[in-house]
């Protein structure tokens, strides 16, 4: 695809250089001030959720969702493994 269309761009070699760096800028602009804005609200990288609870938190005045408690969650793996205690060896 490349080499068609640089075989396709007009004069010599420094011209379809320079085309080519044009096309490449205007194909970056389109994307960034066009496309990119376009589909920014389709995708979810805003929706971030760590835990179930939605609001947000001071003290005792959590939200919580209807059928849930305020109860701490018990995580499942251990929270100390890739932080070991000092030895004297270190």
């Amino acid at each position: 695809m490349y080499a068609w269309i640089w075989r396709k761009l007009p004069f010599g070699f420094w011209g379809k250089l320079t085309s080519s760096i044009v096309l490449v800028v205007a194909v970056g602009a389109l994307l960034w001030y066009i496309v990119f804005p376009w589909a920014t609200p389709l995708l979810p990288f805003d929706d971030v959720q760590v835990g179930t609870t939605t609001g947000q938190q001071s003290g005792s005045d959590a939200v919580v969702p209807d059928g849930e408690s305020n109860a701490p969650v018990e995580i499942p793996y251990s929270t100390h493994s890739n932080d070991p205690e000092p030895t004297p060896s270190r």
